[in-house]
């Protein structure tokens, strides 16, 4: 079986989520990362024995590396993906893709010019048991998809930040880090072209100046519709409504409560870099994880609910209620993988490219300006989903 050769660019809090995957995936090996922290280059260099670089030119120079994993802070998206699409690499770019439509542009162009293919990704619409849901709604068994509700609240404006995570123009707030997820999830399974957007964003807390709350409502050229709705201001927990499963399909204690604020004391750079991949209080995911979820999420057909869970699907239909298992994961978020290995290896399109990623930031986009400006919003450059 052939493999492709990864580079990773950023080996911050994106790259130790992925890091399982690409561990344990074995149509990837990772040979090589640049990052500016020495200490996070030292522990990729004795964790996977590759090659370490301070500057992303010198990876994207490196010959071994077939694709580049751009897993650095929003804000440099857009340069780190041309620079390695003009190395002619193959790029997995993390979301949300980038904070503009004009870079999306640009980066589809240099992926385009290079013949080289661009997956956006990680976001939940990758997801095993939302994929199964579509499938169930591809297959018409249970009438039209009418409407779509998704709610996930946590505490994620008081995880460590640093502080462009804290501006909304630098790419800071729940929208372009969370909706990027919600939306996804919700074009995937409303076949991918949204017409209009109308959206409320809260801002509540002073000393976290950004976005950590929205609700939207989104319409489909088809009719149907959906609602989604998100709070990371660490009060209610939406995990308690998944029987205590995680985001990333652990088990959760719900003794825990209120220990993200509990431990944003002191240092906070200092906090977040020793949590980070290679700092002092790194610790990976551990112990037998179930399919991961964002939130109670149920998707209405008209003759019946689905409702993806990290066990499967459950299906409320008009005379019986069951749930569609799903095995649990080998290896987490391997359905990036499968995208990725398709179109390097075997030359699929991906469904998640960049036409894709662009179109949901526009949704994202449009969130954040029909907040400010108490309107809908049309759009205009939405992509369908490639059955």
């Amino acid at each position: 079986m052939k493999t492709i050769a990864i580079g990773v660019v950023g080996l911050g809090r994106a790259f130790s989520l992925m890091a399982p995957t690409f561990a344990g995936d074995t149509r990837v090996r990772l040979v090589a990362a640049a990052d500016p922290r020495a200490v996070a280059r030292a522990r990729f260099a004795a964790d996977f024995a590759g090659r370490t670089y301070a500057a992303v030119e010198e990876l994207c120079a490196d010959t071994a590396v077939q694709a580049v994993y751009v897993a650095t802070p929003h804000q440099h998206h857009a340069a780190h993906t041309i620079a390695a699409a003009a190395a002619r690499k193959h790029v997995l770019v993390e979301k949300p893709m980038a904070l503009s439509l004009d870079e999306c542009a640009a980066m589809n162009a240099a992926a385009r010019a290079q013949g080289v293919h661009l997956v956006v990704g990680h976001s939940h619409s990758f997801d095993a048991p939302v994929a199964l849901a579509r499938e169930l709604i591809e297959g018409g068994a249970y009438g039209r998809l009418r409407m779509i509700t998704a709610v996930n609240f946590t505490d994620f404006l008081y995880r460590p930040r640093r502080p462009e995570e804290l501006d909304t123009e630098h790419g800071g707030g729940v929208v372009f880090n969370q909706a990027a997820h919600h939306v996804d999830i919700a074009r995937l399974l409303g076949g991918g072209r949204v017409k209009t957007v109308r959206a409320a964003t809260g801002a509540w807390d002073p000393a976290r100046p950004t976005e950590g709350a929205y609700s939207a409502l989104l319409t489909f050229e088809d009719g149907a519709y959906a609602s989604l709705t998100y709070s990371g201001y660490a009060h209610f927990d939406s995990d308690e409504l998944c029987d205590w499963i995680g985001e990333g399909g652990q088990r959760k204690d719900p003794q825990a409560y209120g220990a993200a604020r509990r431990s944003l004391s002191g240092d906070e750079m200092a906090l977040k870099n020793a949590r980070n991949y290679g700092g002092s209080l790194f610790a990976s995911a551990g112990g037998t994880l179930l399919h991961q979820h964002f939130g109670l999420l149920i998707a209405s057909c008209e003759r019946a609910d689905l409702r993806p869970m990290p066990q499967g699907v459950m299906i409320y239909a008009d005379t019986e209620r069951r749930l569609e298992p799903l095995a649990g994961p080998k290896v987490q978020r391997a359905g990036v993988i499968d995208e990725l290995y398709a179109a390097v290896v075997d030359g699929k399109p991906p469904r998640h490219d960049g036409d894709w990623g662009a179109a949901t930031l526009e949704v994202c986009l449009a969130m954040l300006r029909s907040s400010r400006e108490a309107r809908e919003i049309a759009l205009q450059s939405q992509t369908a989903w490639h059955i």
